[in-house]
């Protein structure tokens, strides 16, 4: 073998190895952020700095979407439990001048009991959650002035304890949760 096939086999060899280890930091990173939770608290990226956690947008009004997301939201933190799976759940009200922390506390406690690891969170202007999603999650929040429904991404977002979105799931595939679960276990070792 010359030394040029031993360097691309060696190469080859390395790439295949890295690939096979632990989870690598992938994605974009969230920035900092400080919000207010449904117990009035302030809660954000220092809370949740080392943790893994899923993120998702709702709003307490929502006709359509949002039930549906935070039923399969509160699913996973029922599977995460069960399976001691240690994962913070963050979901981002769309509409922060409606959804105050009183609402979206009587909100929460209609899909789960215990909330002591899902933070629903409010505390910024429109524009704020407008840019938050667009420009850290990818994904839309906007807000039309002719209605009291807000459009917004429907995605679950699996974030890393290093603070970077790693995977997003689409809520309505039949096995996301399973999904979701696994790649989560990759993050806890």
């Amino acid at each position: 073998m010359n030394n040029r096939k031993f360097i691309h086999l060696l190469l080859l060899t390395l790439v295949l190895l890295a690939a096979c280890s632990s989870p690598q930091q992938s994605g974009r990173q969230i920035a900092s952020f400080s919000f207010t939770d449904q117990d009035g608290e302030s809660f954000g990226t220092d809370e949740l700095k080392g943790e893994v956690w899923v993120a998702n947008f709702i709003f307490t009004e929502c006709e359509t979407v949002c039930p549906p997301m935070t039923f399969e939201m509160a699913e996973l933190q029922q599977m995460a439990s069960e399976q001691e799976l240690d994962v913070q759940f963050v979901s981002f009200t769309v509409d922060p001048m409606v959804d105050t922390p009183e609402k979206l506390k009587a909100y929460v406690t209609q899909f789960t009991e215990d909330d002591s690891n899902w933070h629903l969170l409010t505390g910024y202007s429109q524009e704020a959650i407008k840019n938050l999603a667009l420009e850290q999650f990818q994904t839309i929040v906007q807000k039309p002035k002719t209605s009291d429904q807000v459009i917004h991404g429907t995605n679950f977002y699996l974030i890393n304890p290093e603070g970077f979105i790693v995977n997003e799931f689409n809520y309505a595939e039949d096995d996301f949760e399973e999904k979701l679960l696994k790649e989560v276990k990759r993050y806890l070792h």
